[in-house]
């Protein structure tokens, strides 16, 4: 069942990154960040109860919480960094530069 969910969530996060178009990158941010909590919460989890309230066949081991942590901070961090982190601005792309609505900078150009 755990390989399975791995293989979802991979395959989620290869969809939203390769096929969807999202052009100021929330819905990718999002989904990392979202995930990234999700194995964090289950590394940790995994240290207090290793079958994860019978959810798993076998308990996990300390490699798999360390795993679950890894990837958990990591993909928070990804998606923090995405949004701009840090107070910085991301920078404008051909994809997210947007010509201006003033009519007046239209006749100057």
């Amino acid at each position: 069942m755990e390989d399975i969910i791995h293989l979802g969530t991979g395959g989620l996060m290869a969809y939203v990154g390769f096929f969807q178009r999202d052009n100021d990158g929330l819905l990718r941010s999002s989904v990392v960040g979202g995930l990234g909590v999700v194995y964090l919460l289950v590394g940790v989890l995994g240290f207090i109860v290793p079958s994860l309230f019978g959810l798993l066949p076998s308990e996990y081991s300390i490699a798999d919480n360390l795993i679950h942590l890894t990837l958990g901070v990591l993909g928070i961090a990804v998606a923090w960094l995405a949004k701009g982190g840090a107070g910085q601005q991301r920078p404008e792309t051909a994809f997210s530069a947007r010509p201006p609505t003033d009519p007046e900078s239209r006749s100057r150009r």
